[in-house]
């Protein structure tokens, strides 16, 4: 995982905000947008793998921003904490200390009107990512932005491996009967990307030509030791005859594992866990042959485009070169990972 530059500080505030500032000084008191511009960005979840991997990245791209321009550019992160009455807050509060950009990763994609409505009020662009709004949301005011990738298509190669496994490999169909017997560790409820990635995943295997059965389901918020929790419970109730485990999110994926290793089973005993994300525990999980493989969320290539919007739209550039989508949406590409190329997605070789 990437350091920090020793110019980075990190503070945590009152009210359970936490702050991060690649240079010292508050959101107000910017003499000349051309030397020094402010992001205020807030999360959805700091304890969310992802996007931690995410921000830090975009810290320091920012620093290498910096000494491209020599504008300084000030950023304040703030942890939401799963609360959308929180985050509404916290983008009112970065509004009020004059922040040229704000960008936004939802707590519930379903209700960003709060946020739209300050932004258009103040006339302050948003840029929101990872959790993606609904499309008439982003449509509702000219200076709304986002930056992420295609839910399907994750879905899609997760699909595409889990089919390629069994249909190479006799030892994952345990029981022998042609059929791929699987069970699903699913998000948030009622989010998109979970609904999304499930049902992509499960059609691609179908089209790959492989009988599956669906055992069961569990809710786990994306969470490691909630899919822990889940997984045990599965495993209870449906013993050796769980076969793949697909789950939403690599953290998910090794809860899953988490549980697995718990039970005292062999590796070989282990029914095939497939994640989506390719966060660093998650590639390590891979290359250990862990997990048969994941899917790339291309966190730095999200990172740098974000970055470079904002810059953008804080220095009030000319954004053809961005290549919006819509003039809207910049959205990164997913790949396949498999411990035969993990190597060339570890820390320092995906750049």
């Amino acid at each position: 995982m990437k350091k920090w530059k020793k110019s980075k500080k990190m503070t945590v505030a009152f009210g359970g905000i936490l702050v991060m500032s690649v240079v010292i000084g508050g959101c107000g008191g910017r003499e000349d947008a051309k030397k020094s511009i402010k992001i205020g960005i807030s999360v959805y979840d700091q304890y969310d793998t992802f996007v931690s991997e995410m921000m830090k990245d975009f810290n320091d791209y920012a620093t290498k921003k910096e000494e491209e321009t020599g504008v300084a550019i000030n950023i304040d992160t703030y942890n939401a904490s799963a609360s959308q009455s929180t985050q509404n807050s916290q983008v009112e509060n970065m509004i009020t200390e004059g922040c040229d950009v704000i960008c936004v990763n939802l707590v519930d994609r379903t209700d960003p009107t709060a946020i739209i409505d300050l932004a258009e009020k103040n006339n302050i662009p948003v840029i929101f990512f990872n959790r993606e709004l609904v499309e008439e949301d982003l449509e509702r005011w000219t200076r709304l932005y986002y930056v992420g990738a295609q839910a399907f298509e994750s879905g899609i190669m997760q699909g595409e491996l889990a089919a390629e496994a069994f249909l190479t490999d006799q030892s994952l169909d345990k029981n022998g009967d042609g059929i791929f017997q699987y069970v699903v560790l699913e998000g948030e409820a009622g989010h998109q990307d979970a609904i999304v990635r499930t049902e992509y995943s499960v059609s691609t295997m179908i089209d790959s030509g492989v009988e599956v059965e669906k055992l069961g389901y569990a809710i786990a918020n994306w969470n490691r030791a909630q899919a822990q929790t889940k997984m045990a419970q599965l495993m209870s109730q449906f013993g050796d005859s769980i076969e793949l485990v697909i789950a939403n999110n690599d953290d998910m994926a090794l809860g899953a594992i988490d549980a697995l290793k718990a039970s005292g089973l062999t590796k070989d005993e282990w029914p095939a866990v497939i994640g989506i994300d390719g966060t660093d525990v998650g590639l390590e999980a891979v290359k250990n042959k862990e997990m048969i493989g994941t899917v790339y969320n291309d966190k730095e290539g999200q990172a740098d485009a974000m970055l470079n919007l904002a810059y953008e739209l804080s220095t009030g550039s000319d954004l053809s070169d961005l290549n919006l989508i819509d003039g809207k949406y910049i959205r990164l590409p997913y790949a396949r990972v498999t411990c035969d190329d993990v190597d060339s997605y570890m820390e320092g070789d995906t750049e």
